[in-house]
């Protein structure tokens, strides 16, 4: 069945009014993203077998240097946990930043992995939610 694009989606052109479409927003790609992020996380923290773990995943063991030179190598896994109490932002027509501490049952733990790559002369660390955004996680493998 033909589609057009328009605005940004793809439609199809024909004109059944009862013809539903869904649409994956922002808010559920991130939604996508955090799970797949806490699945990869405890896999890994899992497997027995870490660097296997890796492998399957298809998370490089090695990556180009960024501007050049020698490649760098998988070398930690960083794990790091963040625990959301409250929220700021922007207050208008002040300076001062509107800030929204959280009750204890608001309060949210967010977990997330570096893999960190080094080379004689560097040091990178890629974010694992970066990674799954950037590989076949989202079908939109760019290696």
């Amino acid at each position: 069945m033909p589609h057009d694009i328009v605005n940004g989606h793809i439609g199809h052109n024909h004109a059944h009014p009862d013809h539903l479409h869904s649409h994956m927003h922002e808010a559920d790609d991130a939604a996508e993203l955090q799970v797949l992020t806490e699945q990869f996380i405890d896999g890994f923290i899992a497997a027995k077998d870490k660097m296997s773990y890796l492998r399957i995943a298809g998370v490089p063991l090695e990556i180009d240097t960024p501007g050049g030179g020698p490649s760098m190598k998988l070398v930690d896994v960083k794990l790091t946990t963040e625990w959301q109490v409250g929220t700021a932002s922007p207050s208008f027509g002040s300076r001062e930043l509107n800030y929204l501490p959280y009750p204890g049952e608001m309060v949210t733990e967010r977990t997330n992995m570096g893999l960190i790559y080094v080379s004689i002369d560097a040091k990178h660390v890629t974010d694992l939610r970066s990674f799954l955004q950037h590989h076949s996680a989202f079908g939109k493998d760019t290696k």
